[in-house]
């Protein structure tokens, strides 16, 4: 019997005994992480989907896994065999599971579901109690939190991870600890509360200015933050030996100099007990169901103040210095992606054998050669043909696609160094291609091109702009599922918020300061798939008697390949952006290329 079914059959043993009419697990962590550590990668160990964004519903007739359009075509190929379908959301028919689980609710009997509310976020609960209130009335259900569901069924689960903690200093991030501490003490105070729990282990690293590498891409330290008026606690410790690293004894002194008092990871509960009078500030999108529970246990109503963390927000506008410093990572990355694409030809052009992995594992040896590098800032995606149809393709060590000398390759990857975070998505022809490759090429590249040279008013959303990265391929009735970009953070996740610019209604506007990701796509399952990805940054343009203005500056410092181009599909304004792009990669990148690499970025950079 395949694994999958095994372990879910083993899930419902256990929901037999216990009386649970369904089960959810769900794809992240106790912090509500985009990216887990392997410890809670528990949707992986229950149907063997590696996608980021996935969550499962069990039921004693059904196992179900919910993922959007980046992983559609991944997601029915991992899950054959298994015994769990695919529901795809945001489509036509399809409810979300809080929609879902009323349509299993047998009139008359009460419903009950088992969660493991360490790896779901309040809000995520709330709104499955809302829907099932509606369908069975606020007696006919109940939500039972089972903490580690799966520990019964996972022998050696691996632990929580504990990895040395580093701190950055104020040079390179421009504020020190203590600031960022005293100014989220402000907005406590003007929110009429005493303490704040973070959860959110990238706001950590970034109120704290410490970066730790718990989670694979992500420099992270898995904890939890209480700031209070007078104290700053911070729940680190795991473990036997955890202190022992040199690195982190001494990042632990500087901290405790800045007065931040480090604790076990398991006792932030035992820490939430209010003084008389006490309030405290939670965020409900990112503070896990079991905790609030405790919360809800120790404090009265009015002693809690639910909103959103105003972390993200702060932390998305970058300093001078981490300005500089990111304008710095994309240059030297741009080094790494022009020796990359230059190997990458020769191999293609002296007829080698290559494969998708191999070229994957070169293009992470020359970032890695960056003095300052600290890894990839997530899994390379390296994909031919119609690997490349999956926005999300996970490239595997063996056996993965050898590249031939025709048709589009796509390489989406980023750096993580101390000096700044990268994510750049180049669409290469390695031969002849089709014409409807080509035209798909130019029309994604129009997207990218027509966002990256937009000036809109202060005040406007990033939802207000996606529809220029789209309307080249919409006139051609074509699409893509996914954002259009997301937010970037310094040395910190590569996807981070609260900007994004995508279809879906989000009210936060453009910011001068805000790095986001510029990076329409078109997907053709089976055929071909192609993204174009610059980074861009927010910045002030002119004022005017209509207002203030803003625009973008492009930080990516690598070629387009214009050989794929269908210049009659490009307005005059696309090719005049495209050649001065070209020419400032090779004006900049030049003097630091050897000779046999400036000459052919001269040729790849050739006007059109």
């Amino acid at each position: 019997m395949n694994r999958y079914i095994q372990r879910i059959e083993a899930l419902r043993t256990m929901m037999a005994s216990n009386g649970w009419d369904a089960v959810i697990v769900g794809a992240s962590d106790p912090h509500s992480s985009e990216y887990p550590a392997t410890r809670w990668q528990q949707v992986e160990f229950l149907s063997g989907f590696t996608g980021e964004s996935g969550d499962l519903v069990i039921t004693p007739d059904h196992a179900g896994l919910w993922t959007d359009s980046r992983y559609f075509i991944q997601a029915a190929t991992q899950l054959q065999g298994t015994g769990v379908e695919l529901h795809k959301l945001r489509t036509s028919g399809t409810p979300d599971i809080p929609r879902w689980l009323p349509t299993r609710v047998v009139p008359g009997e009460r419903f009950i579901l088992a969660i493991d509310g360490l790896c779901q976020s309040v809000a995520s609960v709330n709104e499955l109690k809302a829907e099932l209130a509606k369908a069975c009335g606020e007696d006919g259900y109940m939500i039972v939190d089972v903490p580690d569901m799966l520990n019964p069924l996972w022998p050696f689960r691996p632990e929580v991870p504990s990895t040395p903690v580093k701190t950055v200093d104020q040079e390179s991030v421009g504020r020190t600890r203590t600031e960022k501490i005293e100014w989220l003490r402000s907005f406590l105070n003007g929110k009429n509360c005493q303490s704040m729990l973070i959860s959110a282990l990238d706001e950590i690293a970034w109120l704290l200015n410490v970066r730790a590498s718990d989670i694979e891409y992500n420099p992270y330290s898995i904890s939890y933050l209480i700031v209070t008026t007078d104290q700053v606690q911070w729940f680190v410790r795991k473990g036997d030996g955890f202190d022992v690293d040199s690195d982190t004894l001494d990042s632990f002194e500087e901290l405790a100099s800045d007065s931040v008092d480090i604790y076990p990871y398991g006792d932030v509960c035992r820490m939430l007990m209010p003084d008389s009078g006490e309030r405290l500030y939670v965020d409900p999108a990112t503070v896990n169901w079991t905790i609030w529970s405790q919360i809800q246990e120790n404090y009265e109503d009015s002693q809690v103040e639910t909103g959103k963390s105003p972390i993200p927000l702060e932390k998305s506008v970058k300093s001078p210095q981490e300005i500089s410093a990111m304008r710095e990572a994309y240059f030297e990355d741009g080094i790494a992606m022009e020796n990359f694409l230059y190997w990458l030809d020769s191999q293609m052009n002296e007829g080698k054998t290559l494969n998708e992995w191999e070229a994957s594992e070169k293009l992470t040896a020359f970032r890695a050669a960056i003095p300052g590098y600290m890894g990839n800032s997530f899994e390379n995606i390296s994909a031919y043909g119609a690997n490349a149809a999956l926005p999300h393709y996970s490239t595997p060590g063996k056996g993965s696609a050898v590249l031939e000398p025709r048709g589009l390759y796509l390489v989406d990857s980023g750096g993580q160094y101390l000096f700044g975070t990268t994510d750049i998505t180049r669409t290469v022809p390695l031969g002849e291609c089709t014409e409807l490759e080509k035209e798909d090429y130019t029309l994604v590249l129009k997207g990218m091109i027509q966002l990256a040279m937009a000036v809109f008013p202060e005040g406007t959303a990033g939802c207000q702009i996606d529809v220029l990265a789209r309307n080249a391929l919409w006139k051609a009735r074509r699409n893509y599922g996914h954002g259009t970009g997301h937010g970037i953070g310094f040395w910190l996740g590569v996807h981070e918020g609260p900007q994004q610019i995508r279809q879906n209604f989000n009210s936060q506007p453009m910011l001068p300061g805000m790095i986001t990701s510029d990076e329409p796509g078109l997907y053709r399952e089976g055929m071909h798939g192609v993204r174009h990805e610059n980074v861009i940054l927010c910045r002030r343009l002119e004022d005017s008697e209509f207002g203030s203005w803003l625009g973008f500056e492009t930080l990516t410092l690598t070629h387009i390949d214009t050989a794929p181009v269908v210049k009659e599909l490009m307005t005059a304004e696309e090719i005049n952006w495209l050649n001065s792009y070209n020419d400032m990669v090779y004006r900049r990148l030049s003097p630091r290329l050897d000779p046999h690499v400036t000459a052919w970025l001269k040729a790849k950079t050739i006007p059109l």
